[in-house]
């Protein structure tokens, strides 16, 4: 089974650098990504019509517009059982305690340590 990511950060790099960091599982169709650049454009994937059935969200937590703290109480009033984990770079213990209470899964700290990153998707993503 191939698990389906949305990746919500409002820089423009982040996609390019999640999908080198990514390539292989990519390549082997073990994980496909999807972005927005901002919570709004996240909760039109998640909650559209025509939405990917989305398996994980990961999201910056500091995005102009909607926050990802925001973006995070939203997709779990609507979405409960979707697991979520936040990027951030401010990753002190009150950030932290602030995103698992709003039903975070995990925080991962930038810059991105995507070996990190990959050990802990491979909780969620079941491999071919």
């Amino acid at each position: 089974m191939t698990t389906s990511i949305l990746m919500v950060d409002d820089e423009p790099d982040a996609e390019v650098l999640f999908r080198q960091n990514f390539r292989k599982e990519i390549r082997k169709k073990e994980l496909i990504f999807h972005f927005a650049q901002s919570g709004n454009a996240a909760l039109d994937l998640i909650c559209g019509d025509d939405a990917p059935l989305i398996l994980l969200l990961l999201s910056d937590i500091n995005m102009p517009g909607m926050s990802g703290m925001d973006l995070l109480s939203e997709v779990k009033s609507r979405k409960p059982e979707l697991p979520v984990i936040m990027i951030t770079a401010y990753g002190d213990e009150k950030t932290e305690a602030e995103a698992k209470a709003k039903g975070a899964d995990q925080l991962v700290a930038k810059p991105v340590d995507f070996n990190f990153l990959k050990a802990t998707l491979n909780n969620y993503w079941v491999e071919n």
